[in-house]
C-alpha cells in the first residue's frame, strides 16, 4: 500500500492525535478513513438503481397544502 508525507503545522498534527486518539484509532488509520470518505463518491456505487422507481406500495399523493399565510410586510427603511 503506498505511503503519503506531507507536512502540516504543529497545532494540527496535536489535533489529529487527540482525535485519532478520541476514535481509539492509530493516526495512520484515522487519516487514511478521512481521506476515503472525503474522496468517496456522494451516492454509493448503484444507489439510484437499487432505489429509484422501487416504491412498490400505494401511489405516494400530496395532501393538500391549504393557504399561503398573509404577512405584513417588513419596513427597510426600519420606520
Amino acid at each position: 500500500m503506498p505511503q503519503l508525507h506531507f507536512y502540516i503545522p504543529q497545532d494540527l498534527a496535536d489535533r489529529i492525535q487527540q482525535e485519532a486518539q478520541a476514535a481509539k484509532k492509530s493516526v495512520s488509520s484515522y487519516l487514511a478513513e478521512l481521506v476515503k470518505r472525503e474522496m468517496a463518491p456522494a451516492w454509493p456505487e448503484g444507489f439510484f438503481d437499487d432505489v429509484v422507481g422501487k416504491w412498490q406500495g400505494e401511489p405516494l399523493q400530496r395532501s393538500p397544502q391549504g393557504e399561503f399565510e398573509q404577512r405584513v410586510a417588513l419596513d427597510p427603511q426600519g420606520e
